[in-house]
């Protein structure tokens, strides 16, 4: 059993709550840009810390006048925006906890979410997302108010609180301590029902006073700045959230993926979050530009000495011919990937799932250096990250100040320390599952590592470790990692549970396939390419990538190419992008089998 813990240097606040960061911006620095926003015209504008202290202010009142008491739970169920930030301060401000709901929730999801955390009060996205509550009004006997932001739901709540006074918010304000409940985040869900995880102030002070402090090139550099594009229903964008207003960090949000490069190129954000397929996506999206415009071969070699470079650097020197290549190449290729994130981006932070060394590579060598960290909704976000100075590309980073891992005999990672949540709401066996034995130490369900430095590698899954026939212990995530590098597969899935071999189910990525078709003289018809024998061998080749990764009897021997994509819309993936492998085994059961019985 192996153990690593990092030492707590800084002091914590003890007392106090969350709402504190934005009275004391508001204080100190009044006239400072915390956030910008665009205005009716389009064009971003800043917003004040004194403004936004005013804004939240002003909406907490409104939920005041609603009947919203102390310790009432109020969803938002919204896409990215600064109104999901001010509604999130102002629900803190009322002495009330927020429920974020995903905006592409269905209205079973939002029933449960709803119905079980017993909310109050509900802020919407527009028409559509109201609909999908209407849907289910009926079974929700505590919910009384629902409000839009498209039929104009702050300024309402600004009008209804008119008369509500200061005092009253005040007071609710400090009455929360970091032992209050700030939200519950109901877990998206891989396999079962969402459960929802109590997440207290002083989980997230935590978690922000260390980020914050080991982070200070992000968080504390000149002109700093983040441009939101995650769900901010999910905690790894949440804690970005409260830690740049903790910061003064100017923070933008951009709620539509498809303004995302216009949106970047005006912004210019210092450092971004993502997800590992966002990445891969723009690794795969420049890959196969580069391909159809005849420059495929600029490109991978590009790629190649970006990676090299590197690598180079972890040994401590890079040999003057590289020194030479990547010069060239960073006024060919990489200046004009990082023009597309602002061109003022240094640093990105990754989460959610592994990104894979590659990749990792890819990016430090271009100039992005990507800190990937680890850590679930059920631990405030990071319990791990790779800092700007503490580096170890293909691994999650070591522990946080104040936080300790241990690699238990079976394998599995268990940590503890104040970022770690109190229990599932309404669901005590869940609870004591997840801190099974003295309750000391959160099972987090991974698999992993942690080498004699600190640095912890996630392996793969605790409940989705397949045994094939011959009793060979498999980890999907290393083969599936490697084969989503490839531009040609957006999803697949690694099966062969009881079965004699490894084999994989894949699809195709819509963006990529139809640059690769017109190359090689194809039409476009997906159904037919599934079967065609060239794109069958560019994924062979992947496949025979993927491979070299494990041993010959964890290898990938089949694989079939399926004509559907799997989506967050069709129930096959989360919301983060990970995959539901009870949905896609269930769905696609008897194309599994035919890869064996065939």
């Amino acid at each position: 059993m192996r153990e690593f813990s990092t030492p707590l240097t800084i002091d914590l606040p003890t007392v106090g709550n969350l709402t504190d960061d934005v009275v004391s911006n508001a204080r100190d620095a009044a006239d400072a840009a915390v956030f910008s926003r665009r205005n009716a015209g389009g064009a971003w504008e800043d917003v004040s810390s004194a403004t936004f202290l005013e804004e939240v202010t002003a909406v907490a009142k409104g939920l005041v006048a609603a009947g919203i008491e102390r310790g009432d739970r109020v969803a938002i169920f919204s896409k990215t925006r600064y109104e999901w930030t001010l509604l999130d301060y102002a629900i803190w401000f009322a002495g009330a906890i927020t429920v974020p709901i995903y905006e592409t929730s269905s209205p079973e999801q939002v029933r449960w979410i709803l119905q079980d955390s017993g909310t109050k009060a509900v802020v919407a996205e527009g028409p559509e997302h109201v609909s999908r509550i209407a849907e289910t009004r009926s079974a929700l006997t505590d919910l009384n108010h629902v409000w839009s932001f498209a039929d104009n739901g702050v300024d309402v709540l600004r009008r209804l609180g008119a008369d509500v006074a200061d005092e009253e918010i005040e007071k609710r304000r400090t009455s929360l301590t970091p032992a209050d409940t700030a939200t519950l985040i109901y877990t998206s869900g891989t396999t079962g029902r969402p459960k929802g995880c109590v997440l207290t102030h002083g989980n997230f002070m935590f978690e922000l006073g260390i980020a914050v402090h080991e982070l200070d090139r992000l968080f504390q550099a000149e002109e700093r700045s983040t441009l939101l594009f995650l769900p901010l229903a999910h905690v790894f964008a949440r804690v970005i959230q409260l830690g740049c207003v903790k910061s003064r960090t100017r923070l933008g949000h951009s709620p539509d993926i498809k303004n995302l490069i216009d949106d970047l190129g005006e912004f210019q954000p210092t450092f971004i979050l993502a997800v590992p397929r966002v990445f891969e996506k723009v690794f795969n999206t420049a890959s196969q530009k580069a391909a159809a415009d005849g420059r495929g071969k600029i490109f991978d070699k590009a790629a190649d000495v970006a990676i090299g470079y590197s690598r180079a650097l972890d040994k401590g020197r890079v040999p003057l011919p590289l020194r030479l290549q990547h010069a060239l190449f960073s006024k060919l290729v990489y200046g004009k990937l990082l023009a597309a994130l602002g061109g003022k981006c240094q640093y990105a932070v990754s989460g959610g799932a592994p990104l894979g060394e590659r990749l990792g590579h890819f990016y430090r060598g271009m100039g992005l250096t990507v800190l990937e960290g680890y850590g679930l909704t059920e631990t405030t976000a990071a319990l791990t990250v790779n800092l700007p100075d503490a580096i170890k590309v293909g691994t999650v980073g070591r522990p946080l100040e104040g936080t300790t891992v241990r690699v238990a005999d079976d394998g599995e990672l268990l940590f503890k320390g104040g970022q770690v949540f109190r229990e599932y709401w309404n669901n005590p066996e869940a609870t004591a599952e997840a801190k099974a034995g003295d309750g000391a130490w959160f099972h987090t369900g991974d698999l992993g590592e942690v080498d004699d430095e600190g640095f912890v590698r996630i392996t793969g899954r605790k409940k989705e470790i397949l045994v094939t026939a011959g009793g060979k212990n498999v980890a999907p995530a290393v083969l599936e990692d490697r084969l989503r590098a490839h531009p040609l597969v957006d999803q697949c899935m690694v099966v062969g549970d009881g079965e004699p071999f490894i084999a994989a189910l894949v699809t195709l990525d819509s963006e990529s396939l139809p640059a690769w078709a017109e190359s090689h003289g194809k039409a476009m018809d997906l159904a037919g390419l599934v079967d065609d024998p060239n794109l069958v061998a560019e994924v062979q080749a992947a496949v025979d990538d993927a491979n070299k990764a494990v041993s010959k009897a964890e290898s990938i021997r089949k694989f079939l190419i399926l004509p559907d994509a799997w989506t967050e819309e069709g129930g096959q993936l989360t919301p983060s992008l990970k995959l539901k492998r009870s949905v896609v085994m269930k769905e696609f059961r008897d194309q599994v089998e035919g890869l064996y019985h065939s």
